[in-house]
């Protein structure tokens, strides 16, 4: 596997409680796709319960570092797991957020904006669909702000809450401003490829969002948002597609939450096609 550059940015394990598979399942499917390495990025725990049903508990929290730790090993010399998460914003998560990303020696750390969790929900839509997807998006320029999150995940994930009056013309507005604000931070974004699977059946971000966020200089991580295994690296060939098409040459992953440059041609390249039994 001489060709093996590419790392998997997205993935989870069973203890967000809506996911299926060992991590060392997954570094399987990323072997066998001429993966490099895999980054186990599962959902962090929240304080005061904050949207429970689609997180590990604050008490699992070590077992899910020893999870990675595991499969680090056993996959050894094959592929390289290491340790990552996906860690929700809210607007007064900060210093909680500084303190548990400091916990840990974290190679990526998404930052997500996830609206369609109950307590977000409960708190920031007022019945205004319109309003809802304008918070959504300065929210995610909120959290890059922050400095606390090396990409920002799934970043049009607004669109799948109420799919049937998602107007992107309506809400570009917003989406601009909030890349304007993205771009000065540095921060990357990441095109993530389950957008295929939801309500609006394409990948996060739309095309012309990564248009945009091309034209102010964002660089972009892919990642599968694996919750089964078999999802590892999916539809990364279609993704660089699209990334080409909006004028991008390269893409990015974060190994000790320091950015890594490879071009598309070569990540192409690097990808085996899993055989389809």
């Amino acid at each position: 596997m001489n060709n093996s550059i590419l790392y998997e940015s997205h993935s989870h394990t069973p203890l967000c409680r809506h996911a299926k598979g060992e991590p060392e399942e997954y570094a399987e499917v990323a072997l066998q796709r001429g993966l490099k390495g895999l980054i186990v990025t599962c959902h962090n725990p929240l304080p005061d319960g904050l949207a429970q049903g689609s997180r590990m508990y604050p008490k699992q929290f070590g077992e899910y570092v020893d999870l990675v730790a595991r499969a680090r090993e056993a996959y050894a010399g094959k592929v390289d797991v290491r340790l990552g998460l996906e860690a929700d914003y809210m607007p007064g998560l900060e210093s909680f957020l500084e303190k548990q990303l400091s916990s840990q020696e974290f190679n990526h750390v998404l930052g997500s904006v996830h609206p369609h969790i109950k307590d977000y929900k409960e708190k920031y839509f007022s019945g205004d669909v319109a309003a809802y997807h304008e918070i959504y998006f300065e929210h995610l320029a909120d959290a890059a702000e922050t400095g606390l999150f090396d990409t920002i995940s799934h970043p049009d994930l607004v669109k799948n809450v109420f799919p049937e009056e998602w107007d992107l013309q309506r809400v570009l507005p917003a989406v601009l401003r909030a890349l304007d604000r993205i771009a000065a931070t540095g921060v990357a974004m990441e095109l993530n490829t389950s957008g295929l699977q939801k309500a609006i059946s394409e990948m996060n971000p739309n095309p012309t969002m990564l248009r945009e966020m091309n034209q102010r200089g964002i660089p972009v991580v892919i990642g599968a948002d694996a919750h089964v295994p078999e999802r590892v690296a999916a539809n990364y060939e279609d993704a660089m597609d699209l990334l080409e098409a909006a004028n991008y040459s390269e893409i990015q992953f974060f190994l000790d939450r320091k950015p890594q440059q490879v071009a598309i041609e070569e990540a192409r390249k690097s990808l085996v096609e899993l055989a389809v039994s």
